[in-house]
């Protein structure tokens, strides 16, 4: 069974920012994983989801590591992927505040928590301070990887 197959109905997921971050500077065991979710959300024509906030993350991450010019190709090579972005309005962001207030989670990291536990999707992710949701949130870990 694919990773994306589960009770027989295809898995919903919801990309944190470093599932992405991860495949694009070729990650061990994060890299291919991604493009496996990438690749089957394209055959599905189910995209993979994502919250702004995160999406931001991602180019600022590309951004203050390897400069302008690579954060501007990442957001090109975003653009091209099977990713919906779903805003930040104010629903969500009160939602998102919450579950930081709860959980003590970074401010970005309760906007994919969010966005997960809506559509009961599962969060790609390699941070595991999202364990601290304990059943409320279904993980999907990808290998940790020290900055």
């Amino acid at each position: 069974m694919s990773p994306a197959q589960a009770g027989g109905r295809t898995r919903r997921y919801v990309l944190d920012a470093n599932a992405l971050v991860g495949l694009f500077e070729d990650r061990e065991g994060t890299a291919a994983t991604v493009e496996r979710l990438l690749e089957q959300a394209l055959r599905e024509e189910r995209p993979l989801l994502m919250s702004a906030v995160n999406w931001g993350e991602v180019v600022y991450v590309a951004w203050r590591r390897h400069g302008e010019a690579t954060a501007r190709q990442a957001e090109t090579r975003l653009r091209e992927m099977p990713i919906a972005v779903i805003a930040a309005d104010r629903d969500r962001a009160t939602r998102a505040a919450a579950i930081k207030q709860k959980h003590n989670l970074g401010y970005a990291d309760a906007f994919a928590a969010e966005l997960a536990m809506e559509h009961s999707a599962w969060l790609v992710t390699a941070d595991p301070g999202f364990s601290m949701l304990g059943r409320a949130l279904q993980v999907y870990s990808l290998p940790r990887h020290e900055k």
